[in-house]
């Protein structure tokens, strides 16, 4: 899980980033950008590569990755949000099974 707390700063580094790439197609680089000003889930695509991320563990390799993503309330007081929670059930369930 993933809180933008600045959608202005996270769609300017995905942009600056993009304007940075030399070799970007400029049809390609236009597109790019438009998406990135309408969706700061793909500002985030174009800011991290999932490659990277699994690229230093060992017997691991990337063969697809993707990104989705939707706009949530957070509500800390919510069982929803319980950061204990495993598989969808919560602890104290588990606890008392």
């Amino acid at each position: 899980m993933l809180e933008v707390s600045d959608s202005d700063a996270l769609i300017g580094a995905a942009l600056a980033h993009i304007k940075a790439d030399e070799f970007m197609p400029d049809e390609e680089r236009a597109h790019a950008e438009s998406a990135v000003r309408e969706d700061e889930s793909e500002a985030l695509a174009y800011l991290v590569d999932p490659t990277d991320l699994v690229a230093e563990l060992a017997g691991v390799e990337l063969a697809q990755a993707s990104w989705s993503s939707e706009p949530v309330e957070y509500d800390p007081e919510s069982l929803e949000w319980d950061l204990d929670e495993e598989d969808g059930v919560f602890e104290e369930e588990a606890d008392n099974a």
